[in-house]
């Protein structure tokens, strides 16, 4: 059994995918662009802003339009944050039981903190998070180890004893990275089996999260 457990917050606790289709397809209107398909968006949450409005605007992230677009596309999505989107169903039950056995858990998220924050506070699913990390702590994000380190230390446990649980590559190698076990969460947004390692556990769906991490 775990000591502790870190989680990524978008497409592992937080179904953010509404909110963000919502925001997207908002802006590209007042541009009088077509809106993209939201298994598009859904698909790819988990690239970030910019991947999303590189797709959406079909410019290049490293464009200085982009980073413009990008802007106003994190505007809008303030406006509807935990508007449409929540808590995965589910992921309320399993945080619970981690309380009941004592292990603490908390998020370390490529997820900016004017966004994270406002979210763990806001989501009553949440409540009993321990710790945030976000890139506006770090020097490195994911897949640097350095947030996950960051938030063990706050757990007070060793990356040993501790899980991190991703819905992107980048989560289990930052996981890897840092010394912890990992589990794959293929309910979210971009990850599938092909996509690591077989001998990583993966979740279908957030039920089935508790016994990959070990609480049942």
């Amino acid at each position: 059994m775990p000591k502790g457990v870190l989680f990524d917050l978008d497409g592992t606790l937080l179904d953010s995918a509404p909110d963000f289709i919502e925001s997207l397809n908002n802006l590209l209107q007042a541009y009088n662009k077509p809106k993209l398909d939201p298994e598009i968006i859904r698909s790819h949450v988990s690239d970030g802003s910019w991947k999303l409005v590189s797709l959406g605007f079909n410019v290049k992230e490293a464009d200085p339009e982009c980073a413009r677009l990008r802007e106003e596309l994190l505007i809008e999505y303030a406006k509807n944050s935990l508007v449409f989107g929540g808590a995965f169903p589910g992921i309320s039950e399993m945080l619970d039981s981690l309380l009941e056995m004592h292990i603490p858990y908390g998020v370390v998220t490529n997820k900016p903190l004017r966004f994270a924050e406002p979210i763990i506070k806001n989501e009553p699913a949440f409540k009993n998070c321990r710790t945030l990390i976000c890139p506006d702590h770090l020097k490195k994000i994911k897949p640097d180890p350095e947030g996950i380190l960051q938030g063990c230390m706050n757990l007070g446990i060793d990356p040993s004893d501790c899980v991190y649980v991703g819905d992107h590559v980048k989560d289990l190698k930052a996981g890897i990275n840092a010394g912890t076990k990992v589990v794959a969460c293929y309910f979210g947004y971009s990850l599938k089996p092909s996509d690591h390692d077989s001998n990583i556990n993966g979740a279908h769906h957030p039920e089935d999260l508790a016994s990959l991490i070990g609480v049942l």
